[in-house]
């Protein structure tokens, strides 16, 4: 498995992945599809964009992870081909997203999960982010509430 930075060539890819995820359900607040063209404008074109990776086996996809500033934060996000979370393709990103993250000055970086996404919660912890707060009435489009848990990982 190879860490590398994400380009705007990855962004068909990046953007089937996330697109596969949404409509699994259950562990992203993406509720929208995205296009190739969303994915550059919205995770690597974004001014505010810290670091942007993705892990590949063999040409193949395995996840990606970013952090832009979102609500003034530095906000993860994090998405790894489902049936293999939890074998190490997200941990292997966040090395390296902690280390783009510090060499650019960033100090903290925060996760904001839905409170159902139990693999996303695991991860998270796992990595190290610590609870910050909740947001127990987080609701979907439709209306679904599924509350929302606020994480932090310091990076000084």
């Amino acid at each position: 498995m190879l860490i590398l930075p994400a380009t705007p060539a990855d962004a068909p890819a990046m953007a089937a992945l996330l697109n596969e995820i949404i409509a699994i359900g259950g562990t992203t607040a993406h509720e929208t599809p995205l296009s190739p063209a969303d994915i550059v404008s919205h995770y690597l074109d974004e001014p505010d964009f810290r670091s942007a990776v993705v892990a590949e086996d063999q040409g193949t996809l395995l996840g990606w992870q970013t952090v832009a500033m979102w609500q003034g934060d530095p906000h993860i996000g994090t998405f790894v081909r489902p049936g293999i979370q939890a074998r190490g393709v997200g941990m292997a990103m966040f090395a390296v997203t902690r280390d783009l993250c510090r060499a650019a000055g960033v100090r903290d970086i925060v996760a904001h999960i839905r409170a159902d996404n139990v693999p996303g919660l695991a991860f998270y912890a796992r990595a190290g982010f610590a609870d910050i707060g909740c947001d127990p009435d987080f609701a979907l489009r439709d209306g679904t509430v599924v509350g929302r848990v606020h994480r932090k990982f310091a990076l000084v």
